[in-house]
């Protein structure tokens, strides 16, 4: 961790601010590849995963944006309304868990609203490269669309097509045509709300597309991904320790009560800092997380502790 200075704030679109932020010791900032993202230490509130969307090369900046939650648990109102420039803030150094992928194919590009802070930095990234892509940016509103200045004077705005929910019916995303024609070495990356994300990972598979072909990253929690659900147990490989996990409290919980610690950030099961290696299961997992992916949910080798569970009675046996 380490403390920035927030050099420029700037309301880019109706509820979203960006954040310019430099290091407080005038130092470089450590290097970042696109799709990374920080977190920020909301004062006196939780943290919080913000994905870096200025080009990757930079090291005299991060920028991040921020969409106001209605529903915020203190997070993005209290950057909204408290943090102004000038402001010191701490954060944690960039991590990726929704890297590109090296291959050098083909890239599909599809931001939902907010979504579109990493797939910014990946479209830098990928015009730098002289790689083939297209980035498609749908929002409720021109009002509401982030950075859309910014793409139209990039060097990939030919690559770039806007899409409104208000719009007229010609300018709206077509998913059948946009990932038409799946083919080998082109990959997909979506990131936006869940329902979003959803629909556009079920029309690429219905189109043929492939699990391995299909990149997501979600800015929302499930739902689900509380700690309500039955008691279980777990057992922790190394001594033999067996713990109950009641109904009403998380496994992260329980053991960190116990002495024994895992690396948590979002504790919403979308940034996978706790993802745990299960080396037995008894019964059933119930994955909650938004973080692995559907065959990494039915391998059943890993899990998100902070917010997934097993079935009523169940017994996982954890690599700690």
């Amino acid at each position: 961790m380490f403390d920035v200075i927030v050099s420029r704030k700037v309301r880019e679109a109706t509820d979203i601010f960006s954040f310019e932020l430099v290091r407080a010791d005038g130092a470089e900032l450590p290097p970042f590849t696109a799709g990374a993202h920080i977190d920020v230490y909301v004062p006196d509130g939780p943290v919080r995963q913000y994905s870096l969307c200025n080009p990757p090369g930079e090291r005299h900046r991060y920028m991040i944006a921020v969409l106001r939650e209605p529903q915020s648990r203190g997070g993005s109102i209290a950057l909204h309304d408290r943090v102004d420039e000038g402001e010191r803030l701490t954060i944690g150094a960039p991590r990726n868990l929704f890297p590109l992928a090296e291959d050098g194919g083909r890239t599909v590009l599809l931001a939902g609203g907010i979504g579109v802070t990493p797939l910014l930095s990946m479209a830098e990234a990928l015009a730098q490269r002289g790689a083939e892509f297209e980035l498609h940016y749908c929002a409720r509103t021109p009002e509401r669309m982030a950075f859309g200045d910014r793409i139209r004077a990039s060097t990939f705005a030919d690559r770039a097509s806007f899409h409104f929910d208000d719009g007229a019916d010609a300018q709206r995303l077509r998913l059948d045509v946009v990932l038409g024609g799946a083919r080998a070495g082109t990959h997909v990356y979506v990131c936006g709300p869940a329902g979003f994300i959803d629909h556009v990972l079920k029309t690429a598979r219905e189109l043929g597309w492939q699990d391995e072909q299909l990149h997501r990253e979600y800015f929302t929690a499930d739902p689900t991904a509380s700690d309500a659900g039955d008691s279980f147990q777990v057992r922790i490989a190394s001594s033999g320790r067996v713990f109950e996990i009641p109904e009403g409290q998380s496994v992260v919980s329980v053991l960190a009560a116990a002495g024994i610690e895992i690396p948590v950030s979002c504790e919403e099961g979308m940034c996978g800092s706790c993802a745990t290696p299960v080396l037995e299961v008894q019964g059933e997992i119930d994955h909650r997380d938004m973080f692995l992916s559907n065959k990494q949910h039915a391998e059943n080798k890993v899990f998100t502790p902070c917010c997934s569970r097993a079935r009523a009675g169940g017994l996982l046996v954890l690599d700690l």
